[in-house]
């Protein structure tokens, strides 16, 4: 197993997780965490054992790998001037604030032969791993992700903020082009939308009803997934996925028994398996599970649901 060396740049809330994650991991040598508030930064490497720095530029062409955590509208110019200098790539969702800034990093990653992998997490959630050999033919799908107000991450709406992470899940399982979209939505406690609901139709007949807001009392993540034969409920929050199924016999004259099995998965690191296969891909040349196309696509579909409420 070869070492790669990384850093992370944007060390605040979720950037410090990153550090962390990267500093446990045998294949990796973390050089460096950047961040411009120099306490946050020196505080973060102190924990983790590696040298703090206050300028992203310092470590250009000196790590292998780094992990972006910074503010929305400054991905593309980071993500950008480490793909120049040949660095690999894992950029937090969204991928840029544009499609065409996106269109640009993926060109640059593959002049440079570099790895781009965005961090759309819930891909990476127990509960969605399971469940990809369910997933054929769906029918209609309904996702609600909710949480209380947090001023972090207010700098873009609620659909680039929380549900951009069921739109790419939802792109991923149905795997059919987008057909129409339908969408409302309003602001509550900041300037952009707080609260939205989008309906999307694919052009396989799918139809996917999707809910996001950040003004809500309780924190809730599922998405439930319905085919001609079984239901699926997915619990993001508590990692849970129940899969109901036609059985044997009748619990009514014409109507089948239901199949019900329900996994919990408690102890698992969705953070660090992301990594992990950031890592992996690094040293194997594979394709990594989020790729910047699939990143772009969800970006595309959350602009298009975003123009729709102004």
């Amino acid at each position: 197993m070869s070492e790669i060396r990384t850093a992370v740049i944007g060390v605040g809330y979720l950037g410090r997780f990153h550090a962390q994650k990267y500093s446990q991991l045998k294949n990796s040598r973390l050089l460096g965490v950047v961040d411009k508030d120099i306490e946050n930064a020196q505080k973060v490497a102190s924990e983790v054992g590696c040298k703090a720095y206050t300028d992203y530029h310092e470590l250009l062409g000196e790590v292998d790998a780094v992990s972006i955590v910074v503010p929305t509208d400054l991905h593309y110019e980071v993500t950008a001037d480490f793909l120049r200098h040949g660095t690999h790539i894992l950029v937090e969702k969204p991928i840029t604030t544009t499609v065409d800034q996106a269109d640009e990093l993926i060109a640059l990653a593959h002049s440079n032969h570099c790895i781009l992998q965005v961090g759309h997490l819930e891909r990476f959630n127990p509960a969605i791993l399971a469940m990809e050999n369910e997933i054929s033919d769906i029918r209609f799908i309904e996702s609600h992700r909710l949480a209380p107000y947090n001023p972090r991450g207010t700098e873009v709406s609620v659909i680039l903020d929380l549900m951009i992470h069921d739109i790419d899940i939802i792109l991923d399982l149905v795997n059919s082009e987008v057909e129409n979209i339908d969408a409302s939505g309003t602001s509550v406690l900041s300037n952009d939308f707080d609260i939205a609901n989008a309906r999307i139709v694919f052009k396989n007949g799918c139809v996917a009803n999707v809910t996001a807001s950040r003004v809500s009392n309780k924190t809730d993540r599922k998405m439930r997934i319905f085919k001609n034969d079984a239901y699926l409920s997915v619990d993001f929050q508590n990692r849970e996925l129940a899969t109901y199924k036609k059985g044997n016999g009748e619990m009514y004259p014409g109507v089948p028994n239901i199949d019900i099995q329900k996994d919990t998965f408690n102890k698992s690191d969705a953070l660090k398996a992301e990594i992990e296969h950031f890592l992996e891909c690094i040293e194997t040349k594979s394709t990594p599970k989020v790729t910047g196309e699939d990143a772009k696509q969800a970006l595309l579909t959350a602009i298009q649901i975003s123009e729709l409420l102004t």
